[in-house]
């Protein structure tokens, strides 16, 4: 049952990954794409709405490396497993944000 702790390990990169674009767009008081906005994931929320979903984010991520199992950041299986996703997830927001605020399609000066 090692994997499961894995797997935690994983998607609890992931929510801390996803907490820091909702967290820091919040505290700069700028509006940001959330799943509470209309459309989910397109509208854009409050950055008060913004900084409570980042923070919930950051919770989430921490029960899931801190609480599950025997997190160890020297262990490459777990550390590994964290880096992954947050690499994943901030590949996938990258993407996505990218093309609400020109981050896909960059332009020259």
């Amino acid at each position: 049952m090692v994997w499961l702790h894995d797997l935690s390990y994983l998607v609890g990169g992931a929510a801390l990954a996803n907490g820091v674009p909702h967290f820091v767009s919040g505290v700069m008081g700028r509006p940001f794409q959330s799943p509470f906005a209309r459309p989910p994931g397109e509208g854009l929320s409050s950055s008060t709405v913004n900084v409570a979903w980042g923070f919930l984010n950051f919770v989430v991520g921490y029960l899931l490396i801190a609480r599950v199992g025997s997190f160890d950041i020297r262990a490459s299986d777990q550390a590994g497993a964290a880096g992954l996703g947050l690499l994943a997830m901030g590949l996938l927001t990258a993407r996505l944000f990218g093309r609400f605020h020109g981050g896909n399609a960059p332009t020259d000066g």
